[in-house]
């Protein structure tokens, strides 16, 4: 069994990105919005906020026929990030930087995977606790909170959401991990996931079997022209065809 040895966290963050896509996290502090301004309603070029704007330029994208799918995909894909962050930093350091939302800077006018800076390296243990304060209380519930406020999109959607995500982000960490050999580092970025997903907020979202994850509600997705469900929603076919 071979154990890829945990390294202090450095201030790149140069091992989070040798997992690239969505693990990477850049650090500086680029002229962008935090993501304490996206939750609350600093306002940017054409007047809107910047949670807006980028839900918005999702509908664009997806050519959705109504808004809170935007507002879906747009969340999910920002989960996926927070929590791969997360994961990979506690799977590969055994700490997590802060991930405080007055730190984490993002471009809502980026592409996919949304692009966020670390604007400040502060170490914090890598443990189930604390992961699910960072991500958990600091950006999902905001999160939730302020799409919903803006748009009519059910909370058990979002958390459905989030919990896919990080099933989805654990799913590619064991896949990476496995690949170089290392059932250790899968075991342990299994075991944190199954931790976190045992959260008050995300344990009623769906079901665990070994790998496969199971939510019980649905993203919208299969209501984009063309889309249809994903591999772990609760419908086995869109709704409405045969």
């Amino acid at each position: 069994m071979v154990y890829l040895p945990l390294v202090d966290l450095d201030t790149d963050l140069i091992h989070l990105a040798s997992l690239e896509g969505f693990f990477a996290l850049r650090t500086g502090r680029p002229a962008r919005p935090t993501l304490a301004d996206a939750y609350g309603r600093l306002s940017v070029a054409d007047g809107t906020d910047p949670l807006t704007f980028r839900v918005r330029k999702v509908v664009r994208a997806l050519d959705a026929p109504e808004e809170r799918i935007g507002a879906s995909v747009a969340q999910q894909g920002l989960a996926a990030r927070l929590w791969s962050v997360a994961l990979g930093a506690a799977v590969l350091y055994g700490q997590v930087p802060d991930l405080d939302a007055r730190l984490l800077r993002w471009d809502p006018d980026g592409s996919a995977p949304d692009d966020l800076w670390l604007s400040e390296v502060r170490p914090l243990p890598g443990d189930a606790a604390t992961v699910a304060r960072l991500v958990v209380d600091g950006h999902l519930a905001p999160l939730a909170t302020a799409l919903r406020a803006r748009h009519p999109v059910a909370e058990g959607l979002l958390w459905g959401n989030a919990a896919s995500a990080l099933a989805g982000a654990a799913r590619e960490l064991q896949r990476w991990a496995r690949a170089r050999g290392s059932a250790e580092t899968a075991r342990h970025a299994r075991v944190l996931a199954a931790e976190l997903l045992g959260h008050p907020a995300l344990r009623d979202a769906g079901t665990q079997t070994g790998t496969r994850y199971r939510r019980r509600s649905c993203c919208l997705y299969y209501r984009v022209p063309g889309g249809g469900v994903c591999g772990d929603c609760c419908f086995d076919r869109p709704p409405g065809r045969t």
